[in-house]
């Protein structure tokens, strides 16, 4: 697959960031803690790099805790680096804390000229699909944003006021015109920041298939209640990973008439276990 994916509205909204950043104290990137590389933007990176940021491993909960660590320990040394699963609200709360640590000296500034309370501004950053407007709704304690879990649900720039002297800043996610590999491009599909029905699913699921039985097949093995003698048996035939799925389909009850294996039903069964976190808490990249 030749895997390439540029809307329009995204071209128009990295140059509202451009004028947006002079407006804001602080930028919030949000990246997928299970994809951290895949999921980051470079664009962004190089637009906000003389900000004040805070970079969030959301959607920590489904990653893998030992890897998340990792994670925090390498790009610490770029800015402040936390954990957050925004349907939880787990680490929601440290959020607007890490916030006012890192104004306080610009705030005791202010107050020494007179301007007291003054408004720190905030820009959350991501891609589609790493749960922005989720997070914002459990931040601002806000409800009425639009949420859902596919990409390019969030199109409008909006202001959201905080209780404790912060506004934030949300802007719809942006991808980039080309992905620098076709591993980068095939962990966004996995975890359905590409949508599905653009993609071809059944070389998806196959393609995530090979990942996770490289790096966590003992997930596939409980998930799918799959015998070591069974896999032995399957890793004798040319066309495993295949011969993997159709094992899955029998053991799932994904057949039609005859028989035969319904290709676009277990390839559905494999993804939306993945991202519900039904295989365990999986990472897709290490550093």
């Amino acid at each position: 697959m030749n895997i390439n994916w540029y809307p329009g509205h995204m071209a128009k909204t990295k140059k509202e960031i451009v004028e947006n950043l002079k407006l804001v104290d602080i930028v919030i990137e949000l990246l997928d803690a299970r994809i951290p590389l895949a999921s980051r933007n470079p664009d962004i990176k190089e637009l906000t790099k003389n900000k004040k940021k805070i970079i969030l491993l959301n959607k920590s909960d489904l990653a893998d805790e030992f890897v998340n660590q990792k994670w925090i320990d390498k790009l610490s040394n770029e800015a402040s680096t936390m954990l957050t699963d925004a349907n939880s609200g787990k680490g929601i709360d440290k959020v607007t804390k890490k916030i006012d640590e890192l104004m306080k000296e610009e705030i005791e500034k202010q107050a020494k000229r007179g301007r007291i309370n003054k408004t720190i501004r905030v820009m959350v950053l991501g891609i589609p699909n790493v749960g922005k407007s989720s997070f914002i709704n459990k931040i601002s304690k806000n409800k009425s944003m639009k949420v859902a879990n596919i990409p390019g649900v969030t199109r409008k720039k909006q202001w959201i006021r905080m209780s404790n002297n912060q506004e934030l800043l949300d802007t719809p996610g942006i991808l980039w015109p080309r992905f620098d590999s076709q591993e980068t491009a095939l962990n966004l599909a996995f975890i359905g920041t590409i949508k599905d029905d653009l993609l071809e699913r059944t070389e998806v699921a196959q393609e995530l298939l090979k990942v996770l039985d490289k790096k966590y097949r003992k997930n596939i093995l409980d998930r799918y209640k799959i015998s070591n003698d069974e896999i032995l048996e399957l890793e004798k035939k040319a066309n495993y990973i295949y011969e993997l799925m159709t094992l899955i389909a029998v053991k799932r009850g994904a057949l039609i008439s005859g028989g035969i294996i319904d290709d676009e039903k277990i390839s559905r069964i494999i993804l939306d276990d993945f991202r519900n976190c039904k295989l365990g808490n999986i990472s897709l990249e290490e550093p």
